[in-house]
Formats: C-alpha cells, sequence, structure tokens
C-alpha cells in the first residue's frame, strides 16, 4: 500500500455509526482526518432491518468525516457481524511436484484454495479464509513455508462465511450513499487488531468486544484466529433489563446506565452515592437496583463467553486471559467482575495506534473502527492478506455484476 494514501472505515453498529477517513504513512501510526459519529436506525442486533433508516444514518456518518476532513470517502473497509456469522476449521493439502521442492507463494496459493473447498449453501458467502498455521511433511508449526524445502504443504484454516442476504442488505446501504466496499471484515478480527498484543495472540487470548447488540467473541492461539463466535446479547439487552425491571423508559434507562451504571459499587468508589438516582425529566430509581440488574445480565454475558472457551481449565486455554472491549465494557468493575466468574486476567483493551483528529477514538466502543483500518493497512503476511482481501473484492466483483443486470 503506497505511503500518504487515504483510506476509510465505517463501522455500522447497533447504537451508532461511526466513519473514519485516515491517511497512512505519516509517522507511526494512522493519522486520523476525519470521524464521523450518529446513532445508529434501523439496525437490531448487528443486522440491518430498515434500509431507508439505516442508509440515512450511515450518510449522516460518512458526511461528518467528510467535512471534517475535507476529502471525499470513496471507498471504505466494513464491518461485518450479527447471528448468521458461523465459522468452521478446515484443512487443505498440495503436493509440491516440482525438482527442487521449493514452496512457492503459488504454493500457498493451491493450498488455501483447496481449504475453501467446504460445502457452502447457497444461501451463504465465504467472508474469510484465514490461514491458522502450515505443516510440511508432517512438520507442524510452520508460520510461513515460502522459501522451505518438502514435498508435502498442509494448512489448517479457519473459515467465516455469512448469509448472502444480510451482507447484501448491508452493501447496499453503503453503496446507496455512494461509497464502494474496499473490504467486509468481521468485527471481532477488526477489533482485535486494535487493542491486542501480539504477545497474547501467541500464547492465547480471548477478545469479547460487548457492543450494543452484540457480543462478538475471537479466541487467538499461536498468532492466529482460533475461534469466532457472535453472541446475540450486549449493552442493548442491559439496557432493556433496566427499562423492564426499574419501570423506564428505554431511552431514560439507557441514559440511567451510560451516566451511573456500574456492576460492583464497593469497587469503584461509589459506596456514598445517593441511594436514589434522578434525572432532569423527573424519573427516579434507587442507585442500588440500577447495579444489581447491570450485574445480572453482564454476568450472564461473562457465562455465555466462558462456554466458547474449551475445557474447563481456562487458564490454560487462554493464558493471556480475556480482553474486553465495545462500547459495555467502559462499565464500572466488569473488569473485577470477570476475574471472579471466569478465574482468569481480564482487561479492558482500548484502541492504539492513531493520532491527528482522534480525540474521541481511545475509547473501547471504537475499537472497531479503529480496528478496520488497521486491518485493511496491515500488510499481512503470507497469504492471509491475498486470502481475506480476495473474499470482499469477490463479493464486490459479484453485487457489481447483479447490480449492473438489475439497473443498468
Amino acid at each position: 500500500m503506497a505511503k500518504n494514501e487515504v483510506v476509510a472505515a465505517i463501522d455500522v453498529g447497533t447504537t451508532k455509526v461511526c466513519s473514519i477517513i485516515a491517511n497512512i504513512g505519516q509517522g507511526n501510526g494512522l493519522q486520523v482526518l476525519g470521524v464521523g459519529v450518529t446513532p445508529s436506525r434501523g439496525l437490531h442486533k448487528g443486522l440491518v432491518v430498515n434500509i431507508t433508516e439505516a442508509k440515512q444514518s450511515i450518510r449522516q456518518s460518512v458526511r461528518k468525516a467528510e467535512q471534517a476532513s475535507g476529502l471525499k470517502m470513496d471507498a471504505a473497509y466494513v464491518g461485518v457481524t450479527g447471528r448468521h456469522i458461523t465459522s468452521l476449521n478446515n484443512r487443505g493439502v498440495v503436493a509440491i511436484s516440482r525438482g527442487d521442492r521449493l514452496v512457492r507463494p503459488d504454493d500457498l496459493r493451491r493450498v488455501l484454495q483447496t481449504a475453501r473447498t467446504v460445502a457452502v449453501p447457497s444461501d451463504r458467502k465465504l467472508l474469510h479464509v484465514i490461514p491458522r498455521g502450515y505443516a510440511l511433511d508432517g512438520q507442524v508449526g510452520v508460520k510461513n513455508p515460502v522459501g522451505m524445502h518438502g514435498f508435502r504443504l498442509d494448512v489448517e484454516t479457519h473459515v467465516i462465511t455469512a448469509a448472502v442476504a444480510s451482507v447484501q442488505n448491508l452493501v447496499k446501504c453503503i453503496r446507496g450513499v455512494g461509497v464502494d466496499i474496499e473490504d467486509l471484515i468481521l468485527e471481532p478480527l477488526a477489533s482485535g487488531e486494535a487493542v491486542l498484543r501480539p504477545d497474547e495472540k501467541e500464547a492465547g487470548v480471548i477478545l469479547a468486544d460487548v457492543g450494543g447488540g452484540t457480543t462478538d467473541v475471537a479466541i487467538f492461539r499461536g498468532g492466529s484466529i482460533w475461534h469466532t463466535s457472535i453472541l446475540p446479547v450486549a449493552g442493548y439487552q442491559m439496557t432493556r433489563d433496566i427499562a423492564i425491571g426499574l419501570g423506564l423508559p428505554f431511552e431514560v434507562a439507557e441514559e440511567m446506565k451510560k451516566r451511573h451504571g456500574s456492576i460492583m459499587p464497593v469497587y469503584n468508589g461509589k459506596e456514598e452515592e445517593p441511594n436514589t438516582l434522578r434525572m432532569e425529566n423527573g424519573y427516579s430509581v434507587s442507585y442500588q437496583d440500577l447495579c444489581e440488574v447491570i450485574r445480572a445480565r453482564v454476568e450472564e454475558i461473562m457465562k455465555l463467553i466462558a462456554l466458547e472457551i474449551p475445557g474447563n481449565d481456562y487458564l490454560k486455554e487462554v493464558p493471556c486471559g480475556l480482553v474486553l472491549t465495545g462500547g459495555s465494557s467502559n462499565l464500572l468493575g466488569i473488569e473485577t467482575l470477570g476475574q471472579e466468574v471466569l478465574g482468569i486476567p481480564v482487561r479492558v483493551g482500548v484502541p492504539t495506534g492513531v493520532y491527528g483528529i482522534a480525540d474521541i477514538l481511545p475509547d473501547p466502543a471504537y475499537a472497531t473502527s479503529v480496528g478496520l483500518l488497521l486491518w485493511g493497512t496491515s500488510k499481512h503476511e503470507g497469504e492471509q492478506g491475498w486470502q481475506t482481501k480476495s473474499m470482499g473484492q469477490a463479493f464486490r466483483r459479484v453485487f457489481f455484476r447483479m447490480r449492473r443486470a438489475l439497473f443498468g
């Protein structure tokens, strides 16, 4: 990727749409030129449920980023999430038949192509095929076999698929505001780029992006992705619990959660918080009741995250513990509760690697937004970059052909 190139990302979430325009090649990290954040409408649990409203939210977000940067957003990296996402692990194998038995980049393409030969229903689309590790003549743990000698090359991949209809609806919204799709990226992979350290990915770590509509989970081992899952429980359910349990309108419950929400008051110095919380519009609730409702839902989310970890010895499987990110991870006391429930280290991940007009971005709520840029601009080694990029480009070519057939 050329230096000083402008790149963009659009994170279409359940509660907000964040658009970023940035410049790469200026010092260390990404220079943010413009950010646009607007409330999200027309989405539920990561899925488009009203194209008109979703398109309007995206348009407002993109225009804000363009006005701040003075540049036009022509194409962007776009995040994908939702319960329609599924994943599996698959293997591929090819023979190195040349006389010198030297592994070349074409051999990596061939072995990844064989790993893609999984039975994918017509209503689903391959989103990512990510190498987890290579083996050469039975020698496992090979990171990059190019340049090595051998007779047989094996690869183990993590294959991620998405529902065609769900992705098409999202693509239609993005294209409807005049922005092309540079690539489609699974959101927990993007969040991992923004908040995880290389040593954590190598040793073993679980990432949980607790957003508004979904909790996106990804487990990393050996420096690569090992498992992904999308849980349909997140901040929206917390707010709904507050609204139902304490008899508040949804909007008031959301404001209560953001202003005063906590999980374990004893750990965050709020023991002296007034027992009754009052809002400007006349609503009031017990502070203790508010915290207890939030704690119950967060504890459930932690237990659901634990189900994604294989075995019962969590510390052995993910020795670097759990990294929480997403807007809901800003709740006070969430790290302490996570440690109590899972018995492993827990920290809140804040995105790094950006500067410029980025005052609001060092916040867990923007991990996916920053990660989309980092994923798109990273020079992924080996065939990971080639393969993941080809998925988005292939989808884009199919979409454009369909669009021309339908609209001329």
